[in-house]
C-alpha cells in the first residue's frame, strides 16, 4: 500500500513511517507531497497532514491516531507514543524524559539527511532501539 506525507519528515511522520511498516503494513512504499490533494493524485493514504483520517485530532499526534484506529494495545508502541507526543506538540502532556531528546536526534538527523526515503530508513532503527528499551521497561 501507498503511504503519503509531507517531505522533510520530522518526529511524528518519521514515527508514523515506522509505525506502518513495522506494525500495520511490512509492504509499504511511501512518497511524499505537500497536501492532501496532492496525496489523493498519488493514490496513497495520506497520513501526518491537515484534515486526513491519520492527522492530528482530539489533541493527539497522528502516531496515536494511527494507534486508535488500528487498536494497536501494545504498552510499548504506547510509551513510545507519549515521547512521540511530547516531541511533536510540545505540551508537556505527558513530561516524558525522553521526548526532548527524540525531538533533537531527528531533527539533527534531517539537517544531515536530505533524502526523506534515506531519513525514514535511519529513524526506522532509532525507533526499533525505542521499542527494544520500552518493551523491557513496561513489559
Amino acid at each position: 500500500m501507498l503511504w503519503v506525507t509531507r517531505p522533510h519528515p520530522h518526529i511524528d511522520r518519521t514515527a508514523c513511517a515506522w509505525l506502518i511498516r513495522r506494525f500495520i503494513d511490512p509492504d509499504a512504499v511511501f512518497a511524499f507531497a505537500p497536501d492532501p490533494a496532492s496525496a489523493a493524485a498519488l493514490g496513497g493514504t495520506p497520513f501526518d497532514m491537515r484534515g486526513v483520517e491519520f492527522g492530528h485530532h482530539e489533541g493527539r499526534c497522528s502516531f496515536e491516531m494511527i494507534l486508535k484506529k488500528y487498536e494497536l494495545t501494545d504498552p510499548a508502541l504506547h510509551e513510545i507514543a507519549a515521547m512521540v507526543h511530547d516531541a511533536d506538540l510540545d505540551d508537556e502532556q505527558f513530561r516524558t524524559p525522553e521526548g526532548p531528546g527524540l525531538d533533537a536526534i531527528v531533527r539533527g538527523l534531517g539537517l544531515t539527511i536530505r533524502d526523506d526515503h534515506e531519513l525514514l530508513v535511519l529513524t526506522d532503527r532509532v525507533y526499533d532501539g525505542l521499542y527494544a528499551w520500552a518493551r523491557r521497561t513496561v513489559g
